[in-house]
């Protein structure tokens, strides 16, 4: 089943390929819209692997938009996020 998760931190085509490829193997093919803000993820899967997916997106630094974040938390996925951009844009 596709589901639509806003995503923070996503701001270009470089954030995009990183989380396509950071989410491929366990996921499959995910879509990134980066014509709405926040920016939406498309991803086919079943309900029960949302709780993976949010912790993968945490990782990469790139969380859900209604996850509940603490201060570090916010500066730490903003700061992975910039570096996963820097990364895809490679």
């Amino acid at each position: 089943m596709k589901i639509k998760y806003q995503v923070l931190n996503v701001k270009c085509q470089g954030c995009a390929k990183i989380l396509k490829s950071a989410l491929k193997d366990e996921f499959g093919e995910i879509e990134v819209d980066l014509e709405l803000n926040p920016r939406v993820i498309t991803v086919d899967m079943n309900s029960s692997q949302e709780s993976k997916l949010r912790l993968e997106l945490k990782k990469i630094g790139y969380p859900i938009s209604d996850e509940s974040l603490t201060k570090i938390e916010k500066v730490t996925t903003t700061a992975k996020s910039f570096v996963s951009c820097a990364i895809g844009r490679i």
